[in-house]
């Protein structure tokens, strides 16, 4: 075997750990996390607890790598929803439509992030910090995007946003989720609108 293919298979992330995660993250995500054990990922994910602890050390590392794909999902939704609006307007509303339509997608149990950090209240615990970091990362993307339409009020105006972002991914799991979405919408509109408004004619 050559070197470069021997380094590919020995880089390429192996079936058994992919299986696993993505077993624990429709798990984790659909019943909560304390309440779900290892057997229960193992059974589910039909591999052997030697397997288990090869790829992750402890239940621990699993819920990092469970936030750490979500994370990088959204990453990757919000960065397509920037390049492909021609402003930065039309990419916070581009952002807003993703985070509605995942409000109105079958199995919607509210933000992934929201639901990890009720369950690890402890700031200094590391998926506590994974949550914040996430956090943190969205709120300055929007600011940014804040900022480009018109510096002035443009934090205030963020936080707004992940104010709403936040009650709706709350509310959509227990009320009628085209009301939550649409009226989310609607409030992100006004933010953009009315920010937009402060520029100089």
């Amino acid at each position: 075997m050559g070197r470069m293919v021997r380094a590919e298979l020995e880089t390429r992330p192996s079936e058994a750990r992919l299986r696993l995660l993505t077993t624990a993250s429709t798990i984790f995500y659909a019943e909560g996390i304390h309440s779900v054990g290892v057997e229960r990922i193992i059974s589910a994910a039909k591999v052997t607890r030697a397997t288990f602890y090869r790829h992750f050390p402890g239940k621990e590392d699993l819920v990092l790598a469970y936030l750490q794909g979500a994370d990088e999902s959204i990453r990757s939704q919000v960065a397509a929803a920037v390049a492909t609006s021609p402003s930065a307007s039309d990419a916070v509303r581009a952002i807003a439509a993703g985070i509605a339509a995942a409000i109105q997608s079958p199995g919607f149990r509210g933000c992934a992030f929201l639901n990890a950090v009720a369950e690890y209240p402890d700031p200094d615990h590391p998926v506590h910090r994974a949550v914040l970091a996430h956090r943190q990362w969205f709120l300055d993307t929007i600011n940014a995007l804040m900022t480009s339409i018109e510096p002035t009020d443009a934090e205030p105006a963020a936080q707004h946003i992940v104010m709403l972002r936040d009650g709706a991914m709350a509310a959509g799991c227990l009320f009628d989720p085209a009301a939550i979405r649409e009226t989310f919408l609607r409030g992100v509109d006004g933010l953009v609108r009315i920010h937009s408004s402060r520029r100089p004619s």
